[in-house]
């Protein structure tokens, strides 16, 4: 009678752990879906910050295309014209054909020199990767974690 009472008496209690063990269960996968949210949510700012930074420089190399196009455009008006009457005046030919040669070669000085700038900022422009590697790389431990954990 005695082992029927203490038996009676310590069933009680172990139920009372059990239901603590799953009361409990309920709340850690909640923590952790919320850790997971966190941790994403990390990523993503991390992700977006990279992408920003990337932008940032194609939009710089784009500016500076640019601008050595301007600069190149505006170089070819104003000096063609100087140099072009600065080479008229080397030639015996007639005023027009004088004028012709003199056009032609600043012509061709200027378009080389816009078209160095041009492809020497494309070249920079392409060295530049636009994949954001270290936050690619920590989405995939992440997915491999998230695998294993689940």
């Amino acid at each position: 009678m005695a082992d029927l009472e203490r038996t009676a008496a310590t069933a009680p209690a172990r139920s009372l752990e059990g239901q603590a063990d799953l009361e409990s269960l309920p709340a850690l996968l909640g923590r952790l879906g919320d850790d997971v949210v966190t941790l994403l949510d990390t990523k993503l700012s991390l992700l977006k910050v990279e992408v920003k930074e990337d932008a940032e420089a194609y939009v710089r190399s784009g500016v500076l295309i640019a601008i050595g196009g301007v600069i190149a455009a505006v170089g070819f008006a104003l000096l063609n014209v100087a140099v072009a009457f600065l080479v008229s005046t080397l030639f015996t030919f007639s005023e027009p054909v004088n004028y012709a040669l003199g056009f032609i070669i600043t012509g061709a000085a200027y378009i080389l020199i816009g078209g160095i700038v041009v492809m020497v900022m494309k070249s920079r422009l392409t060295k530049v990767d636009p994949v954001p590697h270290r936050s690619v790389e920590e989405l995939r431990k992440d997915k491999q974690w998230l695998k294993k954990e689940i």
